[in-house]
């Protein structure tokens, strides 16, 4: 209860307790506005400020994190050099195929090779298959490669579409060819005169055909020596490279198993350019013919000016050079083989049921888009890749970039195949048609699988495969042309 009254002229005013509170309420609650009013204030200046700032820095607070990413990344490459990992197999039986100083010689790098770091590397290439990570090529355990072996059934007859190819020859000589190529025509005795007519019906599939597949005359070049000849006629599957003109070293083949050691072949092409390159560096061949791994055949009085056509002989023909042979590998001798070639011909070849084995071009699915970028990169004059680019649109090669469901546009730095009647007419057309045309052998791959449309069992791998089974290192240096 308030009371109030009067004494000496002073007023008193009696407030109650709960009046007293209720004002208390209100100045804090007035407070409490003030304060908020204050904080909104401040927020939305800061929120202002980081709109300016963001509108006038945007690109930089993108691209900073990109920038950062970007030399994260680089400086991570060189920080990885490749490792360099050596086969069990290899290091227990090297010991046995060459000499401590060949030894260390293959283990390390060559001078000046910018990859020299991918010499000798055996761990798997991997990608990933609907979210799981896989190997690009799967392998037989090892202890089951031990105990493969390459199969005796022939190709059977009755469901061949060919059975027999017979090879033009003149074994007489011909005094109208040069044995070796000329400006005015790519033909030689070594390939013989194939015309357009004989090229046409060199498609046609029957029980035996006749077409021209190199070797026409005895006197036509690519010579070897009788020693190497009877080497060659015992190979039953047969790993392969060549290096004309100097151009490039030898590398020695990993990852092989007992069996492979003991029934595979290693074969290494050179021409005297070579030889006398590789003996300048110490790399001399033993007197048993070998060098590491490697039976070196030495082959002389080479076809053709161009090295690079040189080299399509033993890389497409080597069902014409290891006549007994029922497999067959293609190395390019820019690449390191890393891989069982046993084990290899089972993944690609008789898991797969396939004939041939390549790999898909990783950049291209096009062969017009390929001559396109062959001008560009100067691996051929524009007037030559037009007259056969006119001449496959003429004969009707479509557009299009899978043929059978398969990409059309090859890389051919690795080939693994079975010699059948099939096959070998297939790398005699291919064959041709480099020798004709362009030496660069994509452009010509999609144009024979078109037209020769009865061979389907191919298995075009990606190319994560190919580069599982082998370390490229690159070209070390061009190879020297022959002189007329």
């Amino acid at each position: 209860m308030a009371s109030s009254g009067f004494s000496n002229n002073s007023i008193f005013i009696l407030v109650s307790d709960e009046e007293s509170d209720e004002l208390g309420r209100k100045r804090v609650r007035a407070w409490r506005k003030r304060k908020k009013r204050g904080h909104h204030r401040v927020r939305n200046e800061l929120n202002q400020r980081l709109i300016r700032l963001f509108v006038k820095y945007w690109m930089l607070l993108i691209f900073l994190p990109a920038a950062v990413l970007i030399i994260f990344e680089v400086t991570s490459v060189g920080r990885k050099p490749g490792p360099v990992v050596n086969s069990e197999v290899n290091e227990v039986k090297k010991s046995n195929l060459m000499g401590n100083s060949e030894l260390t010689k293959l283990k390390e790098p060559t001078q000046g090779n910018k990859s020299g770091r991918n010499l000798n590397r055996l761990d798997p290439i991997t990608h990933v298959v609907g979210g799981v990570r896989e190997p690009c090529l799967k392998l037989l355990p090892s202890e089951e490669i031990e105990h493969l072996d390459i199969p005796d059934n022939e190709e059977s007859t009755s469901t061949s579409p060919v059975k027999k190819l017979v090879y033009m020859s003149d074994h007489g000589g011909n005094s109208t060819f040069s044995w070796q190529r000329t400006n005015g025509s790519r033909f030689n005795l070594f390939t013989g005169n194939q015309t357009f007519d004989e090229r046409e019906k060199s498609f046609k599939v029957s029980e035996t055909v006749v077409l021209h597949c190199g070797f026409f005359s005895q006197n036509g070049g690519f010579e070897i020596s009788d020693r190497d000849k009877s080497y060659m006629q015992t190979c039953k599957i047969v790993v392969s490279t060549c290096a004309f003109g100097g151009g490039d070293d030898l590398y020695q083949p990993i990852g092989m198993s007992e069996a492979s050691l003991k029934k595979v072949c290693y074969v290494a092409f050179w021409d005297e350019i070579t030889l006398a390159a590789q003996e300048s560096q110490n790399n001399r061949i033993g007197e048993d013919g070998l060098i590491g791994r490697w039976r070196i055949v030495i082959v002389r009085n080479l076809p053709f000016v161009d090295q690079s056509l040189n080299g399509k002989i033993p890389k497409m023909l080597p069902h014409r050079l290891f006549p007994h042979a029922k497999y067959s590998i293609w190395v390019d001798s820019k690449s390191q083989f890393r891989r069982d070639p046993l084990g290899v011909v089972e993944a690609l070849l008789w898991h797969r049921n396939s004939v041939l084995a390549i790999s898909e071009h990783g950049a291209r699915s096009s062969v017009y888009d390929e001559a396109k970028a062959v001008v560009l990169k100067h691996k051929a004059t524009p007037e030559e890749v037009e007259v056969q680019m006119t001449q496959y649109r003429k004969d009707g090669l479509p557009e299009d970039k899978r043929f059978n469901g398969k990409k059309a546009l090859n890389e051919a730095s690795v080939i693994v195949r079975k010699h059948t009647p099939l096959t070998n007419m297939f790398m005699c057309l291919w064959f041709n048609e480099v020798v004709r045309f362009t030496s660069r052998d994509q452009l010509s791959f999609p144009y024979v699988l078109w037209r020769l449309k009865v061979l389907k069992n191919i298995n075009m791998f990606p190319v994560c495969t190919r580069k599982d089974l082998v370390n490229s290192m690159g070209h070390l240096r061009k190879a020297k042309p022959l002189t007329n």
